[in-house]
């Protein structure tokens, strides 16, 4: 059991929780610092390197039969943390603001009700599998927060870094709410049974 606690595809995923405190330090240097464009670039790089972590963890437990109980429980769990973190952070900076909060919102919401909704289902031991359009949904929020960290620092390289990060993380907000909304549907089909 240990050995299965502590296998490369776990470890993957305990560095990508580890990565969270990562780039919340660099947004606290970035507001020390005269120029804070090295600390948006190192943010991104963590980020980059967490996502790609996220593909190979589930893959490498795959293909090597390394899958474990606590590997499925953090896996969600660490990507939450990641992408909510992050979301907080452009939003307290000001990356995002006005409106555009709203998709940080939509987004942070349906990952709360999800959990709670898949939690339950877990206890009926039902389990709802991952669309396509919900892996869609993930690459388009991923994309898009890449973008939000580069921020200010990413709009002197490439023009609209940050405009076009927002777009991004509005076109993941929809996708979320269709997903969910699909998530919901199949869950509540067990919710109502059970009464």
């Amino acid at each position: 059991m240990a050995s299965r606690t502590y296998s490369i595809p776990n470890l993957l995923t305990y560095g990508r929780i580890l990565c969270v405190p990562l780039i919340v330090v660099c947004f606290f240097i970035e507001g020390k610092l005269d120029s804070s464009d090295f600390a948006r670039w190192i943010a991104l790089w963590i980020f980059i390197i967490a996502s790609i972590t996220d593909f190979l963890d589930g893959y490498l437990a795959r293909i090597w039969n390394q899958t474990s109980n606590i590997g499925r429980m953090l896996d969600p769990i660490a990507d939450k943390l990641l992408v909510s973190a992050i979301l907080l952070l452009v939003a307290a900076d000001g990356t995002i603001a006005g409106w555009s909060l709203w998709a940080a919102i939509i987004i942070l919401c349906r990952e709360i009700l999800v959990s709670g909704l898949r939690e339950y289902l877990a206890a009926l031991k039902v389990s709802v599998p991952v669309t396509r359009i919900a892996k869609w949904k993930t690459t388009a929020q991923l994309v898009a927060i890449a973008f939000l960290l580069a921020g200010p620092a990413g709009d002197k390289v490439l023009p609209y870094t940050t405009e076009m990060g927002i777009v991004l993380l509005w076109i993941a907000a929809l996708l979320t709410i269709y997903t969910g909304y699909d998530y919901f549907r199949a869950g509540l089909k067990h919710v109502v049974d059970e009464e």
